[in-house]
């Protein structure tokens, strides 16, 4: 008797050992992402159904404007005008599937993101010193996809020295110039900092008016986040490893803050806008449903649900949102900014967040049944 049932458990183990689906490398999804996936039907996605997803819907046809210029969304996004039920809408016309990291995993880093407001005045004073700067003449964006097609999703950001093209200016050696042209000054040069990692936000004016600046080039250096490299020196312990903790520690210890500013070489520069935070889609990023994406894995326009949490308050985030944004640290398959809006909860939020969470992606459904 026990050695049928042994031999019963052997074949159990077998069997289901072998029916483990492993994430693969879908060829008909070579086009949109890299990232390896697993097919999943949405009943098994968890909070799916739960969610709000005629609001989701909305948010989907808003950023249909921009997205729908892409081969990927053009005849979902036509369809979209047809529905006012979400769920009806997502079920009908997508297939989902969740990325995995190339190691088999399928959760990776989520953090946040909000649009800050600062103090500022459209001419420099003794206390509005700190420029926010437009893009600079200077700077030239070479393009060698046509010579090297291998090359399309990257550009060289450089100035010409003598008959040579060389790297543009660091961030460091941005603020020594002063010849270059800028949008507006503000008053707090962390702030700043932190506009630039943010990529959008608001000047409130001396006079009472609001600009809004948003994120139009970058200097070509790679992004370094100043959290890490201070959390690893151990001097965040009584600060906390969020902005909020960072700003404070840099303000207990001001002869740091060149040291830790200029490690990041990377530096924005903004464009003032007619609408509030744009996102690199094109459209008005929307509070809690829209996400920053590496595009390499997840294209902009497309409908993402996130399995995470809130940091501070600790409640579950089950949502669809629309990958609509990019940012110079959002990289890997599983890797996500999830966008809070403004005012101080969204700065606590997302000054707070970072968290692990999955990603499942929603493609339509005439792409994924055409190859």
């Amino acid at each position: 008797m026990k050695t049928i049932i042994a031999s019963i458990l052997l074949l159990t183990i077998f069997f289901t050992g072998c029916s483990q689906k492993e994430p693969i490398k879908l060829q008909k999804l070579d086009e949109i992402s890299k990232a390896k996936v697993f097919k999943v039907d949405l009943n098994a996605i968890e909070g799916f159904y739960e969610d709000d997803l005629n609001y989701a819907l909305e948010v989907f046809k808003k950023d249909c404007k921009r997205a729908k210029r892409y081969k990927l969304f053009k005849e979902t996004c036509e369809k979209a005008n047809g529905y006012e039920n979400g769920s009806k809408f997502f079920t009908e016309n997508f297939i989902a599937y969740e990325l995995y990291n190339q190691n088999g995993t399928n959760t990776g880093i989520i953090t946040g993101y909000y649009e800050p407001l600062l103090k500022g005045s459209l001419t420099k004073t003794s206390r509005y010193k700190y420029p926010i700067y437009k893009t600079p003449k200077d700077m030239y964006i070479v393009d060698l996809s046509s010579i090297y097609p291998e090359l399309k999703k990257y550009r060289l950001r450089g100035k010409l020295k003598g008959n040579k093209v060389i790297p543009y200016d660091d961030r460091e050696s941005i603020d020594q110039r002063d010849d270059l042209e800028a949008i507006c000054y503000v008053d707090d040069r962390l702030d700043l900092f932190f506009l630039h990692i943010q990529g959008s936000g608001k000047v409130e004016l001396e006079n009472g008016e609001f600009l809004n600046v948003g994120y139009a080039n970058q200097n070509g250096h790679k992004y370094k986040g100043i959290g890490g490299m201070l959390l690893k020196e151990g001097v965040l312990q009584d600060y906390g490893a969020s902005m909020q903790g960072i700003k404070a520690y840099l303000k207990d210890n001001p002869q740091r803050v060149d040291e830790v500013l200029y490690a990041n070489k990377s530096y924005v520069f903004f464009s003032q806008r007619t609408q509030g935070a744009i996102g690199a889609l094109g459209t008005q990023l929307t509070a809690g449903r829209n996400l920053a994406v590496d595009r390499n894995y997840i294209p902009l326009g497309m409908p993402v649900f996130i399995n995470t949490k809130n940091s501070v308050t600790q409640e579950k985030i089950n949502r669809l949102m629309v990958a609509a944004d990019v940012g110079g640290a959002i990289k890997g398959e599983i890797r996500a900014d999830f966008f809070y809006g403004n005012g101080k909860d969204a700065e606590i939020y997302a000054g707070g967040m970072k968290e692990q969470g999955k990603l499942t992606i929603l493609v339509p459904k005439e792409f994924a049944s055409s190859k």
